[in-house]
């Protein structure tokens, strides 16, 4: 993965090759959706990496105009459902639509473009709420300041959650994440063992 900052989890290495594979190649691709956009799957790191490089190759004039990222809502942070998206999280918050509100409003304050939050999104009116963002990368040094620190909030805001419901995945990427930077602080889960419960 030479072409990254830092050095990849093995957990995430494939999903990293495969982006890298698809970014190499894209001029190859006829993709047939709408935007003509492709979702790379990365994790926080991953985001901020290719948001810099892509706000770097705007500034450099290696892209001819700026570039609006955004997420899928099927992603980490930005839906509350309990028929989908959060259907993994066994502590009972499953029901509730604070992770996806919470995003949202994060999101705004850490210096998305725009914010949404909506309700649908695939499993129906009334069964998820869904919490988006846009971010206008321009080149500018700002443009890259507000995306390391909304990405860093998008993604780890789902982490810590699964992470309190007890998720093993989810404890140990927000431990790297909070190596990573110093200034993310979570309360780590306290597990509790069985034969208490």
């Amino acid at each position: 993965m030479e072409f990254l900052p830092f050095t990849v989890p093995s957990a995430t290495a494939e999903q990293y090759k495969d982006n890298h594979k698809w970014i190499l190649e894209a001029d190859q691709h006829e993709l047939v959706v709408g935007s003509q956009a492709r979702i790379l799957y990365a994790d926080q790191a991953g985001r901020s990496a290719i948001a810099v490089a892509i706000n770097k190759a705007v500034a450099e004039k290696k892209l001819s105009a700026p570039v609006v990222i955004s997420r899928d809502h099927h992603d980490v942070s930005g839906t509350d459902s309990p028929f989908r998206e959060t259907s993994n999280i066994y502590d009972g918050s499953a029901f509730t639509a604070d992770m996806a509100v919470q995003n949202c409003i994060g999101d705004s304050f850490r210096g998305a473009t725009w914010v949404a939050l909506h309700n649908g999104g695939g499993v129906g009116w009334g069964e998820v709420i869904n919490g988006g963002f846009g971010l206008l990368l321009d080149g500018s040094e700002d443009a890259e300041r507000r995306a390391k620190s909304m990405l860093n909030w998008d993604v780890n805001n789902g982490i810590s959650r699964r992470s309190w419901a007890g998720n093993k995945f989810a404890i140990e990427t927000i431990k790297r994440a909070m190596v990573s930077e110093p200034k993310l602080v979570v309360t780590l889960p306290n597990p509790v063992a069985a034969d208490i419960i």
